[in-house]
């Protein structure tokens, strides 16, 4: 079944599905390896493929994953994907109400602690990957003077540029370039803030 571009989600229940600590884990997992079996993915969380199968039912209940084609002769597995090439979460699409405000941040701070653990995991482990990875993997901070139009601007701009890095990079790879080719994480946050001002 070919994928949904991208998926704005707007309501509570699939917003509350998502933001689940062993669900969105899952479903990063199943976006990079593209589809994934509930024993595959039970083994790589260290969690029961009864638990696994029960999470993922989940996200497939709120459209979030969807049955893929088999991979396998054994047609007991059942395959999972992602119905869509990624999600798209929107603040003022939880405004209107105390609750799905409150179901918002939550979620917001679920994924905050999640990419941190990700690159985490990178800085205690990155002795092993050597120079070329530790050269090319980045971390830095830009502390601009921008107006929000500028600020969402930048923001096109640069996912514009991640859709043709990753679009041509997966050409590649389709053609047989794989060679040296791994899971990258890129985590960007532009955001306001203000310093206190000194006083006389």
């Amino acid at each position: 079944m070919a994928r949904r571009e991208n998926r704005r989600i707007t309501d509570l229940g699939t917003l509350k599905a998502l933001a689940h600590p062993l669900r969105m884990q899952l479903y990063r997992m199943l976006f990079v390896t593209e589809a994934a079996t509930a024993s595959q993915l039970a083994g790589q969380v260290d969690e029961a493929v009864s638990l696994v199968s029960y999470h993922l039912r989940k996200l497939a209940e709120h459209g979030l994953i969807e049955e893929a084609e088999p991979r396998s002769g054994d047609g007991r597995e059942r395959w999972w994907q992602p119905a869509s090439e990624g999600v798209t979460i929107r603040d003022q699409d939880f405004r209107d109400a105390p609750e799905k405000a409150a179901a918002h941040l939550a979620a917001a701070r679920l994924f905050l602690a999640q990419r941190a653990d990700l690159y985490r995991t990178y800085l205690d482990t990155r002795a092993h990957w050597g120079p070329e990875w530790n050269e090319a993997a980045h971390d830095s901070e830009s502390l601009l003077r921008l107006t929000a139009p500028e600020l969402a601007e930048l923001k096109r701009e640069m996912q514009d540029l991640l859709k043709k890095h990753d679009d041509r990079a997966r050409a590649r790879e389709a053609a047989g370039d794989t060679e040296g080719r791994e899971n990258v994480a890129l985590h960007l946050y532009g955001f306001p803030f203000r310093v206190q001002e000194a006083t006389p």
